[in-house]
């Protein structure tokens, strides 16, 4: 009897309960929090969409951020010079991702850095009476240019994780972006694998130990490469496209300025060679090498090709050709573009490469004839990047619109 009762109780409060909570559900105040709340998701939803969706304004942060990125890399290209110049690349005998970045503090710190530099080479062979003063001088620059590194690497892959959580990249862009992280990686890498060749011993060379003008050309090449793409990218996000007609004409300026920059880019490439080599101190006269047109230890070298990356006298043949030959191009750049309709932008532009190159060849003719001097030779090598950097700028005042 007392069962059924309860059971009864039970059931008409459960009744009661779901009546009144149907009763609130039906109030304008739970009616009201319900709507707000949808809006309230909606709008959320909307922003993250539109967040997620570049526009114009997304693409001049992400073209700034890259003509910066692209601005230190200019600086670890003239740094990296320097270093070479000084003959400081190989004070450095070891490498470590952090561990490196405090240099030594303490005199003990600094004979224990001096006594594995000892160990090697260079000071065997060259600076067997280098004092620790001396040495210092020669370690900062290395250090110096390694830790510019590390800012590059950080100034890269930084905010683009960050944009790319944003959801500033668009989709073409991603992959763009992963390109440059990754290249400034294999960058610092390519970086120590050149150092290392310099610290080799070589039983059977009596020569100055110096690294590899392979992988000089390399570590260059692609902080070149790293550079071009970072200055192109952001200079086609920050820049419109000039509005010129599609003509015969301007078809063949566009083919005329891109074989140019790579002829530009050639030359500059050509120079670590002659870096790595010393070529710049075999034939300090000009326009001939020494009492000859085309000297006779020219093809010294077997097999042949030898001797286009290893001779000297070779190297620093081929770089003066590569640099009239790129002069030359230039100046029929120039006058090409005299005769074409052109936006007042690339005409600046195509000016500036002009006036640069004939500024670079005067600061060539002069480091040689002076014996390479340090000073002149990094105004040299710096204004190679610059010829570059406004070959660049032409090609992106020439470009075509995207349809």
């Amino acid at each position: 009897m007392v069962l059924p009762v309860l059971r009864l109780a039970v059931s008409c409060r459960c009744q009661t309960a779901w009546r009144n909570f149907q009763q609130i559900q039906r109030t304008p105040l739970r009616q009201w929090l319900l709507k707000r709340r949808q809006t309230t998701v909606t709008t959320e939803s909307v922003l993250v969409r539109s967040a997620a969706i570049p526009n114009a304004a997304s693409d001049r942060v992400i073209g700034r951020w890259l003509l910066g990125c692209s601005g230190l890399v200019l600086g670890a290209v003239v740094l990296g010079g320097v270093t070479r110049l000084t003959e400081s690349g190989l004070s450095m005998v070891d490498w470590h991702l952090v561990k490196e970045m405090k240099p030594p503090q303490t005199r003990a710190e600094w004979e224990a850095e001096f006594s594995k530099y000892k160990q090697f080479p260079e000071f065997k062979i060259m600076n067997h009476d280098m004092t620790l003063t001396e040495f210092k001088f020669i370690f900062y620059m290395e250090w110096g240019h390694r830790m510019w590194g590390r800012l590059v690497g950080l100034a890269y892959i930084l905010p683009a994780a960050y944009f790319w959580r944003r959801g500033f990249f668009s989709r073409s862009m991603k992959p763009r972006v992963l390109g440059l992280c990754g290249f400034v990686v294999f960058q610092g890498l390519l970086g120590w694998y050149m150092v290392k060749s310099g610290l080799e011993e070589k039983p059977e060379s009596f020569d100055v130990p110096r690294v590899s003008q392979y992988r000089l050309a390399a570590h260059l090449g692609s902080a070149l490469l790293l550079y071009c793409a970072s200055l192109w990218t952001g200079l086609t996000l920050m820049l419109p496209v000039n509005k010129v007609p599609d003509s015969r004409q301007m078809l063949q300026l566009r083919r005329f300025a891109k074989v140019t920059g790579g002829l530009v880019f050639l030359t500059a490439l050509s120079g670590a060679f002659v870096a790595g080599l010393d070529a710049g101190l075999v034939y300090n006269s000009f326009p001939k090498m020494g009492e000859r047109w085309i000297p006779d230890d020219l093809l010294a070298f077997s097999p042949t090709i030898k001797n286009m990356f290893e001779n000297p006298t070779t190297v620093q043949f081929d770089h003066r050709i590569l640099a009239i030959g790129s002069l030359t191009a230039i100046t029929g750049l120039y006058l090409l573009s005299r005769r074409t309709h052109l936006p007042r932008r690339a005409k600046i532009a195509i000016g500036c490469l002009t006036a640069m190159a004939y500024t670079q060849v005067v600061l060539g003719i002069s480091t040689l004839l002076l014996y390479v001097p340090t000073p002149l030779a990094a105004t040299h090598q710096s204004g190679s990047v610059a010829l570059l950097s406004f070959a660049v700028w032409v090609l992106a005042e020439l470009r075509k619109a995207v349809k």
